[in-house]
């Protein structure tokens, strides 16, 4: 192996963190002993030796330059990424490598189209700032992971022989690009994610052929080059373990056993620790984990979903910048633990940013597709139809990046250079823990007393905290969120999942699975495989062509509508295979497919209802036909009762939205509080699975009357005074029409900062009062559409001290509805064609006009209300018979009508 200036480099880079931090002079010793001031804190790892490989991903970054982005060094100056990874502490560079990542046109497949061309160019720049290379071979044309391992097109039709020879040849003519290039090749992958297949070979007699032939030509052309395969899942018992098994036992020839470690899917670091320990024990093999990240915010950047984008999904760290550090420095921690043959870590793409803003996603789809750019561009569908061909887009992955979405580097990228020093940072809290609990209906519902609150040194203390009182609201299965308060003032939130009840025993195969019976072969229950919750799953795997049923008997069931429902991922069948979910009684049966999508592409249908009469039985059955090689996990299987379609809840959704858009920081707290609490209790409404009518209609009600209530803060020394109500009805027009004004005058006395207005007895409108101390202030209500009849309008003026009822007013309206109308005609010549003219000279103007011919409507329109205008509607009549004809004409509005006498025309042609 050539030397690799790894030592040096890290020095250098400690020294100049502590001189920029304290401004002395400081040798490499020096700045190796202790812990720098910095804007995290992170703990120096121990036992770190001085070659441990401090590496990232950025196979993206040729793409994503090609696409605009620019990255920026710690000054925020444009700079070499390269450079900016190295001046922070990284040591080497993985870079993988697909086959041939485009169509037949030259359209790249995305994600960085990275063939062996972009590895070399990527791989020649790493090299010129002084880092490493990793190589990473997935012998496939685009993404290879324990779901997909398709063989390259050009080695589709390919014996297993054949494919042996082509990784060979594949490998050896790669590296001898990069041999050429000067490329600093510390490290050769063969394999990504290797744990069902590798080139589209699965079962370990092939896929050690293909270890072997990859092994073979790095030995040759990079002697010194270690050689790597690569494994991921290391939460699952003894999977490890039975893979260098198998690798041993095939005599493959390699040096480092690599895992990926994401905390959010893969476990705990201890356990990571021991897999691999158990690994370089047995064998003799070095161990690094080749892909790691962890999420500084839920935001996404380009306007294309992140792979993480719920609280829920990583509750391990704190979603920040410190708790990225955090994840990668105790990853880094785990894998030193395990002794000198710990060599190394990798963070999986830290650079994989935005190209735009998610305010330009068109934009941005079109440089994707252009550059590649994406994790996939639509080209790809043609090699994987089932997840790119449908997925296709941007960066999944921007909320994990150690770079701002500008390009800046964020704090976390000196992770690596801090876990050689150790970092600290003013104390501060990094996390309130979120409590998440689940309960079956009908359960009590207990939240606890205490939380967690975790400090960026590490630390961490129970705080008592105060709940909201909105669980009260909680009515059937649904996630609820409740929010809450610590002693401190710190926010802390509980997430509530009411679960319905599920009638079937050991639905996670966790425990005494005695209550399923499976026949058939390839099915392990309880299987420590890939289990969607908890540890244990139902496995099923076979060589060759198999079937298998699995199926549970419920008795006794209350009566009612039941569906079953369950989990599965898995791949590898063919158009003939099938697995299905069955539920079946006395009364009927219902089934539903599971599909196969891919490695933890979880499947979850719902069956349709069966009903069930009391006391009657269920059965509960899985049953598949696979082809060989065909694979996957079936969890959390469900018998649960049917959910009852929900009422509309639009109208309450819309009402919440405008209440939070409210700015509550001007109002009095005991007004802001109680709008909090009607929105807290709207969430949880609407966060039923079914609300009821009442319970949707309760809370618009409330939320209704929080708004209401809000009380603007000011400077009152006592309740308003009291003001009078006038109107202008009759005086306006001359007309007691039934449209009106209603006003409010306080000639003097302390200022309202709300004015309500009832009529008869109902609120009718509430208009906001500018506080003015004790000066006059007024306000006008327009009333309209007013019937004929008597009301009565009373109010009140409200300010932080209180509420003073207004002087009433009564409104008698008797010219509600239109004047009448007077009907003409121009048929002096008697030849049947004339106009119909209708005229109301004077009064309560209309909305709408009817013209007919006895009693058939022969003409109709709209009329514009100027009260009390002249107002004019025709109709032209052409054709008419000889005879007599008689018209009448309506004038309407919404208090009523008016009709006009007969009109009699004689026509006599």
């Amino acid at each position: 192996m050539s030397h690799h200036p790894r030592s040096a480099r890290l020095a250098a880079v400690a020294a100049s963190l502590a001189l920029v931090i304290t401004g002395l002079a400081a040798s490499p010793a020096a700045a190796d002993a202790g812990p720098v001031e910095a804007g995290i804190t992170v703990p120096k790892v121990e036992n770190l030796a001085a070659d441990f490989i401090s590496g990232v991903d950025v196979s993206s970054a040729i793409a994503l330059e090609e696409s605009g982005v620019v990255f920026r060094d710690a000054a925020g100056q444009p700079a070499d990424l390269f450079d900016v990874l190295a001046d922070a502490g990284v040591t080497d560079v993985r870079v993988r490598v697909w086959n041939d990542p485009f169509d037949a046109a030259g359209n790249g497949y995305g994600g960085g189209d990275n063939d062996v061309a972009h590895a070399v160019q990527i791989g020649k720049r790493a090299t010129d700032a002084g880092l490493g290379v990793l190589v990473d071979f997935h012998y496939s044309d685009f993404w290879a992971d324990p779901a997909k391992q398709k063989a390259p097109k050009a080695w589709a039709a390919e014996t297993l022989a054949e494919k042996a020879v082509a990784v060979n040849d594949f490998t050896t003519d790669a590296l001898e690009e990069l041999k050429i290039a000067g490329v600093d090749v510390q490290m050769v992958q063969v394999g990504n994610e290797t744990n069902n297949a590798v080139a589209g070979v699965s079962g370990w007699d092939g896929m050690a052929q293909i270890f072997s032939a990859g092994s073979a030509a790095v030995r040759a052309v990079f002697p010194s080059a270690l050689v790597a395969v690569h494994f991921t899942n290391p939460e699952s018992s003894g999977r490890y373990a039975g893979y260098a098994a198998n690798l041993a036992s095939r005599g493959v020839d390699y040096d480092v056993f690599a895992s990926s470690y994401y905390p959010y899917w893969h476990g705990t670091v201890t356990n990571l620790t021991s897999v691999l320990k158990n690994v370089a024990d047995t064998y003799g093999k070095k161990v690094m984990v080749a892909e790691t990240s962890w999420a500084y915010t839920l935001e996404d950047g380009d306007g294309h979903g992140n792979v993480i984008d719920l609280p829920s999904e990583a509750t391990e760290y704190p979603v920040s910048v410190q708790g990225q550090a955090d994840a990668v420095r105790d990853v880094i921690q785990a894998v030193a633990n395990v002794g000198t043959a710990g060599i190394g870590v990798f963070y999986w793409e830290p650079a994989w940013l935005p190209v735009g803003p998610p305010s330009a996603l068109d934009a941005n789809k079109a440089l994707w597709e252009a550059h590649g750019s994406g994790w996939a561009s639509s080209y790809a569908g043609e090699y994987d139809p089932d997840d790119a061909g449908q997925w296709y887009g941007g960066s999944a992955w921007d909320n994990q990046a150690l770079f701002a979405h500008d390009g800046t580097p964020l704090e976390s990228l000196h992770v690596f250079a801090y876990a050689r020093t150790g970092a600290v940072a003013p104390r501060e809290v990094t996390a309130v823990a979120p409590v998440n609990l689940t309960v079956a209906e009908g359960d009590a519902l207990a939240l606890p007393a205490t939380v967690t609150v975790s400090y960026n040194d590490g630390s961490s203390e129970t705080q008592p905290v105060t709940w909201s009182d909105a669980a009260k609201w909680i009515d059937g299965p649904g996630t609820y969120s409740i929010a809450g308060v610590t002693a401190s003032g710190l926010a802390a939130t509980a997430t509530l999942v009411v679960a319905q009840k599920n009638l079937l025993r050991s639905p996670g195969f966790e425990g005494d699975n005695g209550a399923w019976t499976k026949t058939g072969g390839g099915l392990t229950i309880g299987a420590w495989d890939d289990p969607r919750a908890g540890e244990r799953s139902a496995h099923f795997w076979a060589a060759n062509a198999y079937s298998f049923t699995l199926s549970q008997r419920v008795d006794a069931v209350p009566a009612g509508s039941y569906v079953v429902r369950g989990a599965l991922q898995g791949d590898g069948e063919d158009a003939a295979s099938s697995v299905r979910l069955i539920v079946s009684s006395a009364s009927g049966e219902a089934s539903v497919p599971f599909s196969m999508d891919g490695w933890r592409n979880w499947s979850a249908p719902t069956s349709a209802p069966i009903d069930v009469p009391a006391g009657g039985s269920v059965t509960v059955t899985v049953t598949a036909t696979l082809s060989g090689g065909a694979w996957g996990t079936i969890d959390d299987i469900e018998l649960v009762r049917a959910t009852p379609t929900g009422v509309d809840t639009s109208a309450l959704a819309a009402a919440l939205a405008d209440a939070e858009a409210i700015e509550t920081s001007g109002h009095t707290p005991a007004t802001a509080a109680a709008l909090q609490a009607a929105i807290e209790r709207a969430h949880i409404v609407l966060s039923a699975d079914a609300p009821s009518r009442t319970a949707v209609d309760a809370a618009t009600t409330a939320l209704a009357g929080a708004v209401d209530g809000l009380l603007v803060l000011d400077a009152a020394a006592r309740a308003p005074g009291r003001g009078i109500l006038s109107h202008d009805n009759g005086w306006d027009t001359g007309l007691k029409d039934g449209a009106y004004t209603v006003r409010m005058n306080l000639w003097w006395g302390e200022n309202a900062t709300k004015l309500r207005l009832f009529e008869n007895g109902e609120r009718i409108a509430t208009a906001a009062l500018g506080y003015g101390g004790v000066g006059a202030q007024s306000a006008e209500i327009p009333v309209t559409g007013k019937k004929n009849g008597v009301y009565v309008y009373t109010g009140e003026l409200v300010n932080s001290k209180g509420t003073t009822a207004l002087q009433p007013v009564t409104v008698t309206v008797t010219d509600a509805s239109p004047g009448k109308p007077v009907l003409s005609h121009d048929d002096k010549d008697g030849d049947g064609t004339y106009t119909l003219t209708a005229d109301l000279w004077w009064g309560t103007n209309a909305t709408s006009y009817r013209f007919y011919e006895g009693a058939t409507l022969i003409g109709e329109g709209a009329l514009v209300a100027a009260t009390p205008g002249a107002q004019r509607a025709t109709l032209s009549v052409t054709g008419a018979t000889r005879g007599t004809h008689t018209y009448r004409v309506v004038f309407a509005n919404d208090a009523g009508a008016a009709t006009s006498k007969d009109l009699a025309v004689t026509v006599r042609g």
